[in-house]
């Protein structure tokens, strides 16, 4: 199949996962949109809302319409590391013989829902988020992969907040994108009740398979960006760091650190599987703006004033937009 018709059969099948799982999730399309940008971009998620907003629905949704494997693991303060990864355990054989045999855990499937992942120790924060960054595992000094394409998407409740152990700055940083989910709208949460008391759920249909997503994912890395979307993008990342002579006042006043060189990446990434998504071929500096918030809000950490006045991080990445021209 030539190339150009390839594209074209990749951008309907991202379509049909996108209307596949709006069979399903009512509204948040911007949120189903985001996060199948991450996903077309190999990044992993945190999902921030309060409970109830269907964010395991959406997770499980997209891992069917993906074809798969799908799995839960419910963050609590007594899990263990090796509740995620697994360990070895002593079987007997038909002669009498024992030996050690590796229990794989949850964590070797495709998509994993870490739900609220601030609720576990950092110990077991930790071996969470060495697979994300590694994609393999280390037990008994043997080392296992995992099986590729993988993901993770972790909730966090911004309410409860007693008995958590929030995640570290380094460690939220490993996410390539921060996504707030919001309330429905009233016509929304009066289709979601009519859905989910009327009938069964239905079960979503397979839009593409692994070697397909893969091939997509190389796709999106070949996307071209111009050397001028490029550095509004990184112009925009040095605005968010105080110490830059680019800092706009807000962020000089109320940022202690701001974006690391992943935000920077993050945009470039999430830059092209927007265009992809969009059917294009090339990166704009609206792809640009319209994931800075996702891509950065997570990079910011606020000062002891920015935290006293209680100044949201979204706010101050919508400054730097407004303040930073496309071309210099």
């Amino acid at each position: 199949m030539p190339d150009q018709e390839r594209i074209k059969k990749f951008q309907k099948q991202i379509e049909d996962i996108i209307n596949e799982v709006k069979r399903i999730i009512v509204g948040q399309e911007k949120i189903i949109d985001e996060v199948l940008i991450a996903i077309l971009s190999n990044g992993h998620v945190l999902l921030e809302g309060v409970p109830g907003l269907g964010k395991t629905l959406l997770v499980k949704s997209l891992s069917q319409a993906l074809d798969l494997k799908f799995c839960r693991i419910q963050f609590t303060p007594d899990l263990m590391p090796a509740d995620i990864i697994g360990t070895n355990i002593i079987m007997q054989g038909e002669d009498g013989r024992r030996f050690f045999e590796f229990q794989k855990g949850p964590i070797f499937a495709q998509i994993i829902l870490a739900d609220e992942i601030n609720r576990a120790t950092p110990k077991t924060q930790s071996a969470l988020l060495e697979a994300m960054q590694e994609q393999k595992v280390t037990v008994a000094g043997v080392t296992r992969s995992l099986e590729l394409p993988f993901f993770v998407l972790a909730t966090q409740n911004p309410i409860e907040m007693e008995g958590t152990y929030p995640l570290p700055e380094a460690q939220i940083d490993r996410f390539f994108f921060k996504l707030k989910i919001e309330y429905p709208y009233p016509f929304e949460l009066k289709e979601i009740v009519n859905r989910t008391t009327i009938q069964e759920l239905p079960t979503l249909n397979k839009v593409i398979g692994q070697s397909e997503l893969r091939q997509i994912q190389f796709l999106v890395r070949d996307i071209p960006v111009a050397s001028h979307v490029l550095d509004y993008a990184t112009r925009l990342v040095l605005a968010t760091q105080p110490g830059s002579g680019s800092a706009t006042q807000k962020v000089q006043k109320y940022v202690r650190y701001g974006s690391s060189p992943r935000g920077a990446q993050a945009l470039i990434f999430a830059g092209k599987a927007r265009a992809f998504t969009k059917k294009r071929f090339n990166v704009s500096f609206a792809d640009i703006r319209q994931i800075a918030l996702p891509a950065l809000r997570h990079r910011i950490l606020l000062n002891f004033e920015g935290e006293t006045e209680r100044v949201d991080p979204d706010e101050l990445i919508k400054n730097v937009i407004e303040l930073v021209p496309e071309r210099t």
